[in-house]
């Protein structure tokens, strides 16, 4: 939903205060069609949850601040005296991520992130700004803390969902370099996806204020297909079901199926409480309270949230959550993607059946 028609002329009125002095180059009428443009993207939407949730209390809280406030966001670069990479204070409601996030001297100048694992990733550019908000909120480490001095397949009462959050495609495509996804001891994994020169990028593959992906380069490449999904560059069957004839998003979708089955097979027969997933419910996994394999409205509140957790069970969770929240992580980085759905697949197969012969390993 963008920003109500009757609030469309402030916005862009004080928009354009905003950005006036900065860009004293571009004309007025260019200025309105840039925020324009803004005005439909999701970080401009005033009816949004990532906006509204914290309405009815008054502000934004520090640890979500940065996000989810315009001023948090200006806290976070420092704009406001305060030290920068850390937000201070809590952050109005009802401030969108507007023009003066990006359009400030301290944005300009960021190049630089440090992840959720603790790796500070350097040259980043344009795209830095982005991969604040898009880097998730946990790591591999987080799980490894969480879980190392528990028995593998125990329940315990001291573990709750590890939730990495959403919109995570900065930590999708570094991949192993910022261990965004459960990595399991032994194994590889792919590092930050680098596609070709001009495409690697968050700016260069979405429009920077729209944020919509500039799909004309991928299918001039990528001759033949007419949808993004439909791409493929690897020919092997990964999720199993005897055909490579879709695009490699096909395959993480079948793959991510397969490990729901196994989650909740492990959840039934050794953590011994049936559990189910809403992706739009925090903290989206409950308990299957009639056991029909599906979270229906009933179910899906906090009171109900699943609490027979063991350490196998809470990983495969994780990695399942890291796929579902990057919807284009078939272009983020696939290969990294379908490694951790394998290998959670695998640690459950070692008390569950699941037939690993079918699957390959890219």
């Amino acid at each position: 939903m963008s920003l109500p028609r009757t609030f469309r002329p402030i916005a862009l009125s004080a928009a354009l205060a905003c950005l006036a002095a900065p860009v004293t180059a571009q004309t007025e009428a260019e200025l309105s069609a840039l925020i324009e443009d803004w005005l439909v993207s999701p970080h401009a939407d005033y009816a949004s949850p990532s906006f509204t949730h914290w309405n009815e209390d008054g502000a934004v809280p520090e640890n979500c601040a940065a996000c989810h406030s315009q001023p948090g966001f200006l806290d976070f670069l420092g704009t406001d005296g305060t030290p920068a990479g850390v937000v201070d204070h809590p952050a109005a409601t009802g401030a969108v991520i507007g023009c003066a996030s990006c359009h400030t001297d301290e944005a300009h100048a960021l190049d630089a992130f440090t992840f959720p694992s603790g790796v500070t990733v350097e040259g980043l550019g344009a795209s830095a700004t982005c991969t604040v908000c898009h880097a998730g909120r946990t790591s591999t480490e987080t799980v490894v803390s969480a879980t190392s001095d528990l028995a593998e397949d125990t329940v315990s009462p001291d573990l709750g969902f590890i939730n990495i959050h959403y919109g995570i495609a900065a930590a999708v495509m570094a991949g192993s370099d910022v261990r965004g996804g459960f990595q399991y001891p032994g194994q590889s994994y792919a590092g930050t996806f680098r596609h070709v020169p001009g495409a690697d990028t968050c700016v260069a593959c979405h429009e920077a204020h729209t944020t919509e992906v500039a799909t004309d380069g991928c299918l001039a490449c990528h001759q033949g297909v007419e949808d993004l999904r439909d791409i493929r560059m690897q020919p092997a069957d990964f999720d199993g079901d005897g055909s490579n004839a879709g695009g490699i998003h096909a395959e993480i979708n079948g793959l991510h199926a397969r490990l729901y089955d196994a989650i909740q097979r492990y959840a039934a027969d050794v953590a011994g409480t049936p559990i189910g997933y809403d992706k739009d419910s925090f903290p989206y996994f409950f308990t299957d309270t009639d056991g029909d394999g599906t979270i229906g409205d009933g179910e899906a509140a906090f009171p109900n949230r699943y609490q027979s957790w063991t350490p196998r069970l809470l990983k495969a969770a994780y990695n399942y959550q890291v796929a579902a929240k990057d919807p284009g992580g078939y272009v983020h980085n696939p290969r990294y993607l379908l490694q951790l759905l394998h290998d959670s697949l695998a640690s459950l197969s070692e008390e569950v059946e699941v037939d690993m012969g079918a699957l390959s390993r890219p």
